[in-house]
């Protein structure tokens, strides 16, 4: 039950070692504006970090991203959690539109119950290319994702 989850505030150490741990295909972002931990049981389940977009052309000023979100095991509701509680905190900063990026094999059941719409098909691609070097640093940069928005 979601009732028994709590919402705690989390430094980014910590945060960035939970994701490094247990996130299924990404490592830690290196920055963020905000980030949000969810506790059962007085014991860390999930974290969420929101920074600025790492697409420049959506880097406006008044849109955040929500760059990681991670729970550990099954928790029903938490990632809902985890997302209700980074759109509420972005509104009240003043932000007025949020993203993320699903793999596209991702249901999004967890955006689409906080009102996120699936914005746009992303096709995968490497970042390196012959004028911008980049080292491969997700085996999932290849993949296909869903951008996600959610207007606030």
């Amino acid at each position: 039950m979601a009732n028994d989850m709590r919402l705690i505030p989390i430094n980014q150490r910590k945060a960035k070692d939970f994701i490094n741990q247990f996130h299924r295909h990404h490592k830690a972002p290196h920055g963020d504006i905000y980030r949000i931990g969810l506790e059962k049981d007085n014991i860390l389940i999930g974290v969420i970090m929101i920074g600025r977009p790492v697409n420049r052309i959506l880097d406006d000023g008044l849109t955040v991203e929500i760059l990681r979100c991670c729970i550990q095991g099954y928790h029903k509701n938490a990632c809902s959690k985890l997302y209700a509680s980074a759109v509420r905190i972005a509104k009240n900063l003043g932000y007025e539109k949020i993203i993320t990026y699903t793999l596209q094999k991702e249901s999004g059941s967890s955006l689409r119950a906080v009102g996120f719409k699936d914005e746009k098909k992303i096709k995968g691609r490497l970042w390196d290319t012959p004028s911008r070097p980049r080292k491969q640093i997700s085996l999932f940069q290849e993949y296909n994702k869903i951008r996600w928005v959610k207007i606030l």
